[in-house]
């Protein structure tokens, strides 16, 4: 199925009071290029996020965002600074010894100090984390990835809508070209009799002059080249892979030979057909630059 590079997906899971929340915002581009912002208490698994994705989405700017919420009761631990704590009770007896002071030195005191005791977070376990993510991820990519196959989708059928119009375009192309050395004939004819001021013109000469400009107009094998590469367009987006860079490639292709046929025709009805191919083609390279 062809997919867009451009969407959004959200995803949440949570277990053990632990919480994650993902999101995923992709927009074309010529290669892949993840960018992941997450807290920096759990940074260590960021190389995991870029290769989940990376597997997941082939192309695009792919910009996660995680939002991580621990509640569970162990989440936070008291630890106390073992040499601050020390230091301030030798100064405290100092204190004591220097003015002859009572001695009510105790614990509720030392620990009221600044920085005795503080709040840390408890070490997280990697591989359990891992597990949560990975499923709030996973659920952000399968909302991602339908929303980027809707899109693909339209685009796929505004394709071979552009298709359609264009094959019509390059018939008429097709049955316009045959007529064009018989009118070249024609017009050949009246002008050496105009010139010659003779009504009898060498028929073997004049059919030589007509053979030789049929050759240099022919287009007979851009056309069916061109029908070719339309064929082949129809088979690309009916594959089930990333065809964004084959597609771009055909365009390529597209537009070398009905560049061709426009400097070979020497007619005007098919030179106006021809601007009106290219202008469609050019729609579809436009198109195909948001195809994964």
């Amino acid at each position: 199925m062809i997919k867009s590079m451009t969407g959004f997906g959200r995803g949440d899971y949570s277990q053990d009071g632990k919480e994650f929340t993902v999101e995923i915002k992709t927009v074309n581009h010529r290669y892949s290029d993840i960018f992941v912002k997450m807290p920096r208490q759990i940074s260590f698994l960021e190389d995991r996020v870029r290769e989940l994705v990376g597997k997941a989405i082939s192309r695009g700017k792919i910009d996660v965002f995680i939002t991580y919420s621990n509640y569970s009761e162990d989440s936070k631990q008291v630890v106390f600074d073992d040499a601050l704590a020390k230091a301030y009770v030798s100064a405290v007896e100092a204190l004591r010894d220097r003015f002859e002071l009572d001695d009510d030195i105790s614990v509720s005191l030392v620990s009221k100090y600044p920085d005795v005791l503080r709040v840390e977070q408890a070490q997280e376990d990697e591989d359990l984390l891992w597990s949560i993510l990975k499923q709030a991820v996973d659920n952000a990519l399968a909302s991602l990835i339908h929303m980027r196959c809707i899109e693909g989708e339209g685009l796929k059928n505004v394709l071979l809508e552009r298709a359609d119009y264009i094959e019509k375009v390059i018939a008429e192309i097709s049955d316009r070209a045959p007529e064009v050395p018989k009118e070249y004939k024609t017009r050949l004819n009246a002008r050496i009799k105009e010139l010659l001021e003779q009504q009898v013109v060498d028929e073997n000469r004049l059919a030589m002059e007509v053979a030789l400009f049929a050759d240099r107009c022919s287009i007979d094998e851009e056309l069916v080249r061109l029908v070719s590469h339309f064929g082949q367009m129809r088979q690309i987006l009916a594959m089930d892979q990333p065809v964004g860079r084959k597609l771009d490639f055909l365009i390529q292709e597209m537009n070398r030979e009905i560049n061709t046929i426009g400097s070979k025709a020497n007619d005007l009805t098919i030179t106006r057909l021809v601007v009106d191919i290219k202008s469609e083609i050019e729609k579809i390279r436009e198109q195909i630059q948001n195809i994964e």
